[in-house]
């Protein structure tokens, strides 16, 4: 089902609601402007679940498309995956009212997660699977260039920290990735935005939210127990997470592991010193230097 009403004008907010936008506005424009996330001539297609981040991702990305020197489309896609109780006039309603160009589509991928998942499994990894093939095919039919995840701040960090405890790699999730066969490019305009900040705009701009647990699985107990790890961590001592975030974009292969950064084997002294900057050993010089986010909070080294 397909829909383009007439697009509305933005809503008029009260000064909190007004105030937390424009520190989301900031963060995803400082996003989109880094990793050039959109361009001039995309179109966005936003997916959009019914939780707190996806809405928040269309309605800061529908300001900014008001606002944005270029000129970009946005369509908002929901996969109604047939789980039981799924409130399906909700989305329907909510982006009718708001004049936003939707699409969603009906696929029963309920049935096949609860036929090949024993009962009491996590089902979130082939669901998710599942339902990224059925996205990636509806980009092509819609003719989307770009295609935006609400993954937020806090989703990347605690994916960091699930592979290192679980796999064994030193991987997150980037601001933009391309699909393995080449044919779609996958964006994060949340990646500088916390969770927090999103859960609470959420709250003041009423979103109408759709619960994820209408299929019964419980919550990833590996991303539970990382989530409680980086809180517990936040609690004593606070800005790690800030200083955390800021290190996935401020990294040093030399100091690190993998061959395949860094040319050790070839590593051999020098008759010259080090120009300023070159990572070398000032580890052992010197405490490393505090650096700041983007809203200019002075970070945890």
């Amino acid at each position: 089902m397909s829909h383009s009403p007439s697009p509305t004008t933005l809503p008029k907010l009260d000064e909190a609601t007004e105030k937390m936008q424009t520190r989301l506005c900031r963060a995803v424009g400082q996003a989109i402007a880094d990793y050039r996330l959109i361009e001039e001539g995309d179109k966005v297609m936003v997916c959009l679940s019914g939780g707190k981040d996806s809405y928040g991702l269309l309605d800061i990305l529908l300001v900014l498309q008001q606002r944005a020197p270029i000129r970009f489309e946005l369509v908002a896609v929901n996969l109604d995956q047939r789980q039981p109780g799924f409130p399906e006039a909700v989305l329907p309603q909510y982006l009718t009212s708001r004049g936003i160009p939707f699409h969603i589509e009906a696929r029963d991928t309920y049935s096949v997660v609860k036929r090949l998942i024993p009962e009491g499994e996590t089902t979130c990894s082939l669901c998710s699977r599942l339902r990224r093939g059925h996205l990636y095919r509806i980009a092509g039919e819609l003719g989307a260039t770009k295609i935006a995840l609400g993954h937020h701040r806090d989703d990347i960090i605690e994916t960091l920290f699930l592979n290192l405890f679980y796999t064994g790699k030193l991987k997150a999730m980037p601001p933009k990735l391309r699909s393995k066969d080449g044919q779609h490019l996958v964006i994060r305009p949340l990646a500088f935005v916390k969770e927090v900040d999103l859960a609470r705009y959420a709250e003041l701009r009423g979103f109408p939210i759709i619960p994820c647990d209408l299929c019964g699985s419980q919550e990833d107990l590996k991303r539970k127990k990382v989530k409680g790890f980086l809180q517990e961590w936040e609690r004593i001592s606070p800005g790690c997470s800030d200083s955390i975030a800021a290190a996935l974009s401020n990294v040093a292969p030399s100091l690190l592991l993998d061959q395949r950064l860094f040319d050790f084997r070839s590593l051999a002294s020098m008759n010259s010193v080090q120009p300023d900057g070159a990572e070398g050993d000032v580890w052992l010089d010197q405490e490393p230097e505090p650096h700041h986010n983007l809203e200019g909070t002075l970070l945890l080294p």
